[in-house]
């Protein structure tokens, strides 16, 4: 598949997988038009992290990136998991960086304005604990000054921090963008409010996609912490009942409702956090249909597609959306994929 490697091209082309496993090819404009009254979208309102940081390992003077990956206490930005790499920058792939010199507790990291310490491995020279010094104020200064968005080898020219930011980012709490909601503007908002399709959103701290080792990749997505209002859990209760669709725009917000849901389908508002790993063998409780990137077998986020319809319908997609010139990656094309029987009925892992 082709890699969007443009973050100003709109998302315009959509790939729609009905209830049977229907495939058509539309253009994303078809959105206005595809949901119903009584349907309600779910988005992740999450802002983007500056999360890339370049400095030097302390103790060889050594250069390395920190991309944080996780946090150790939501909304506590002085203590993060991290991948950690060598010299170079995201021109190089990230299967092709350089190793980090090794890391061990209490190494030092210098990383622009700010200091940090290595508080412990977790499991892999790559992924780290880490500590910012300093008080909360001046660790949010110093990422605001110097970090930027991580990125890939596929957008080659740097990004800027809004290049990442969906319309509706309010809390900065992802560290990579929840990128299904590139697709949202403000027309299709509008388009919905008038079809009579409702609108609510959570929270929820997007992680890494790529560590560029195949071993640790295995082990996303990490843990991952959500906010769910009371305001959405309500709206999703009032669909429900009423006979209408929960949409979720990414799959962050399927990740996190259905980590927040009850067995009867009720959606508990609150904090929580997000550790379930959703694929073939899971029941859907919440979620009828997902909007969403193209995604390539293998990948966690393709496993998450198969709670939603069986292999013989998706083991063909990545083909046909190759031949039919699909673009992938967080700037890329969009998918929506209604939960199928089959899928509905499968017996949770």
């Amino acid at each position: 598949m082709i890699a969007a490697d443009r973050p100003d091209r709109p998302a315009a082309r959509l790939c729609a997988v009905d209830a049977e496993g229907r495939v058509q090819h539309l253009s994303r404009a078809a959105l206005a038009t595809l949901l119903t009254p009584r349907d309600l979208v779910v988005a992740n309102d999450a802002a983007t992290l500056p999360a890339s940081l370049h400095g030097l390992h302390a103790a060889t003077g050594k250069p390395i990136e920190v991309r944080l990956a996780g946090w150790v206490a939501p909304g506590d930005p002085t203590r993060f998991a991290a991948i950690v790499f060598g010299a170079g920058d995201h021109r190089i792939r990230t299967e092709d960086r350089l190793a980090p010199p090794p890391l061990s507790a209490g190494d030092h990291l210098s990383l622009g304005p700010l200091d940090a310490v290595v508080e412990r491995d977790l499991g892999h020279p790559r992924l780290v604990r880490l500590r910012f010094l300093g008080r909360r104020d001046r660790v949010l200064a110093g990422l605001a000054q110097h970090g930027r968005p991580i990125q890939y080898a596929h957008v080659p020219q740097p990004l800027a921090l809004w290049d990442v930011w969906t319309r509706i980012a309010a809390d900065p709490m992802a560290f990579e963008p929840p990128s299904a909601g590139f697709a949202l503007d403000w027309a299709l908002l509008a388009a919905w409010r008038r079809r009579g399709v409702g609108f609510a959103t959570l929270t929820h701290a997007a992680g890494i996609s790529s560590t560029g080792d195949p071993a640790l990749d295995r082990r996303l997505p990490f843990d991952e912490p959500y906010r769910i209002p009371e305001r959405t859990a309500a709206a999703i209760a009032r669909a429900k009942a009423a006979g209408g669709r929960v949409v979720a725009i990414g799959t962050t917000v399927v990740r996190a409702l259905e980590a927040a849901a009850e067995p009867d389908g009720t959606v508990r508002a609150g904090d929580g956090i997000a550790a379930n790993r959703i694929g073939p063998g899971t029941q859907l409780r919440v979620i009828d249909v997902l909007l969403t990137g193209m995604h390539q077998p293998g990948e966690s986020h393709f496993e998450l597609l198969r709670a939603f319809a069986p292999d013989g319908v998706l083991d063909g997609l990545p083909a046909t959306l190759a031949a039919e010139g699909y673009r992938g990656h967080e700037f890329g094309d969009v998918m929506l994929i209604e939960r199928q029987a089959r899928a509905a009925g499968s017996v949770a892992a």
